[in-house]
């Protein structure tokens, strides 16, 4: 019977370094840093837990690449569309000088007056006749900077 995940961490504590290195190679599949006993135990009651509930997840994963970034003085890197894009089957509803106007957002697209379109941006072109950020027009994304 395999031990459980506390068993195996209570017996990290105990263990001589040597076992701890032997350890390490079995869990990591590499050979251990010359680091003290402390880290060793630290990271591999993080590896024990991590085979044991899974490890951290892609979003967390994405977010922590960009603060790394922002960090090493890189660009912070831009949101997809699909992070800004509403969700499918949503329906944006603007009133342009007393016209009401309404799309409905489709998984790959946006649809207007029975049209497909790329962007809420090509809408909102067509709607006014002038450039304007989709997002903006049909008040998804504020236009005001953030303190």
């Amino acid at each position: 019977m395999p031990d459980t995940v506390l068993t195996q961490l209570a017996a990290l504590q105990g263990a001589p370094i040597a076992e701890l290195k032997r350890k390490w190679r079995e869990l990591l599949d590499n050979e251990p840093p010359p680091y003290n006993r402390r880290f060793l135990e630290h990271r591999l009651a993080y590896r024990i837990q991590e085979l044991a509930y899974g490890g951290l997840s892609e979003a967390t994963l994405e977010r922590l690449d960009a603060l790394a970034d922002e960090l090493e003085g890189k660009a912070p890197r831009r949101r997809t569309a699909l992070e800004t894009r509403p969700i499918a089957g949503t329906r944006l509803i603007r009133d342009w000088k007393g016209v009401e106007h309404c799309v409905t957002v489709r998984r790959e697209d946006f649809e207007y007056q029975g049209r497909p379109y790329k962007s809420l941006s090509a809408i909102a072109r067509h709607i006014t006749g002038t450039r304007w950020n989709g997002l903006v027009f049909f008040g998804l994304k504020n236009t005001r900077r953030r303190p």
